[in-house]
């Protein structure tokens, strides 16, 4: 959520940001001011009456002890008492089209960020060369059918088109690179979380999910329960909201975590021809990295958790580059975010495997996540990070497209071999 007293003191700096995202919102904008006047009006006047009900019926005591007819009080009283019911019915209206619209508002974008889409994203720099073969390289769905890796059929059969079951050694292979994640972040000083895959829907609000993409996640009916829940589509939802509505403390942060979940998606559409198999689906396995840190050090904050995505990727062996994403491209929560994307090459390109991010303080408005400044005894808002650290959807096609030999064996990343037994390469039984 926006400050409201950036929006105040300077609407047009607010407009100016949100249409480098390509994004209107200069009537919103204008609305939320109108909405915000109001709301502020009718909270003075309110107070204005309770005050003269209160001085009002301080008088009752003494004019009845005197004799006085009091029916002209009591008629005054109930005139008051009418008048800021009515005041509240419409400050209650105000405030749910205020707090509605305040939601709907991307993060502002940082300004060294490149207005419009993808075209202008920037490449940031390369490591490693483009994989060559000496043969001609089959596709990841060729190589994990025939290895025995994966079924895809089964895995439709069970839950539809756009999911796949993990088998054998390809099981294995999964949770292997599962693991290799999750002992780095351990290494590196970060607290594993195994959230709950099920979450309430102001999860997704305060992550900024909802209610704009509320359309595509697996919402859950329960007969007996009014709350919405839902299947969360990344493990950010819910670490997002671990501290919300709370107050830290100073020498609580930085608070870094990672979590592993299942993420559920709903992914609409027809897929290219060149997106079969994994790249695209309705669950995969991601762990997450994420940060909570003071507003002075997300930037570092930022720079670490991109050398940690780029490190796992450099010690599985790939061919990457690192891209700073132009505003348009950030999501609407984020103010940055760099994507680390390796090669598929069966896609002739290269495809997203981490995205880091930095929301500022976006998501710590809207779930009320703040720490005290020991020098002032404040409360201010925290600053809030996260990054793929990864997601295996997208890197086990590349890995087994990447290590494919002209036999249709697969060699196994040296840093994932100790999770598999010491093999070295899968062969065709």
């Amino acid at each position: 959520m926006l400050d409201i007293k950036l929006i105040k003191e300077n609407p047009d700096a607010v407009k100016a940001g949100l249409r480098a995202k390509e994004v209107d919102c200069d009537a919103t904008i204008d609305r939320i001011l109108e909405l915000d006047a109001q709301r502020r009006a009718l909270i003075t006047d309110t107070e204005n009456k309770k005050s003269q009900q209160n001085k009002v019926s301080k008088q009752i005591p003494a004019l009845k002890k005197a004799g006085e007819d009091v029916s002209p009080i009591f008629a005054q009283m109930t005139e008051l008492k009418n008048a800021i019911a009515a005041d509240a019915e419409k400050l209650d209206a105000v405030e749910k089209e205020y707090r509605t619209l305040m939601l709907s508002l991307p993060n502002l974008p940082d300004p060294d960020l490149k207005p419009g889409g993808k075209e202008n994203n920037e490449p940031l720099r390369y490591f490693g060369e483009p994989h060559k073969f000496d043969f001609t390289p089959a596709h990841h769905v060729d190589l994990c059918t025939n290895l025995g890796l994966i079924d895809y059929e089964r895995g439709t059969k069970l839950a539809g088109s756009g999911n796949w079951m993990y088998t054998g050694l390809g099981a294995r292979l999964e949770w292997a690179l599962l693991n290799y994640f999750i002992d780095t972040h351990i290494s590196d000083g970060y607290d594993f979380i195994l959230p709950p895959h099920m979450l309430e829907y102001q999860c997704g609000e305060t992550a900024g999910q909802f209610p704009k993409f509320a359309d595509e996640v697996y919402k859950i009916a329960n007969p007996t329960d009014d709350r919405i829940h839902y299947m969360l589509p990344t493990a950010e939802a819910a670490l997002a909201s671990m501290y919300r509505d709370e107050i830290l403390t100073e020498a609580d942060l930085p608070k870094k975590l990672f979590a592993y979940t299942p993420c559920f998606r709903r992914e609409a559409g027809s897929h290219r021809a060149d997106e079969r198999g994994m790249v695209r689906g309705h669950q995969f396995n991601k762990v997450e990295m994420f940060q909570f840190t003071k507003p002075e050090d997300s930037d570092a904050a930022f720079d670490e958790l991109v050398i940690k995505a780029e490190n796992l990727v450099k010690n599985l062996g790939f061919h990457f580059r690192t891209v700073k994403l132009a505003a348009g491209d950030c999501s609407a929560s984020m103010a940055r975010t760099y994507d680390i994307e390796i090669q598929i090459p069966s896609m002739n390109g290269y495809k997203e495997v981490s995205s880091v991010s930095n929301a500022r303080d976006y998501q710590a408005r809207r779930g009320n996540m703040r720490f005290r400044r020991e020098a002032t005894g404040k409360p201010e808002f925290l600053h809030t990070l996260n990054g793929s650290g990864l997601a295996t959807s997208r890197i086990f096609p590349a890995m087994v497209e990447q290590n494919q030999r002209a036999d249709g064996s697969i060699e196994i990343p040296e840093c994932l071999r100790k999770y598999m037994g010491g093999l070295e390469v899968i062969e065709k039984k």
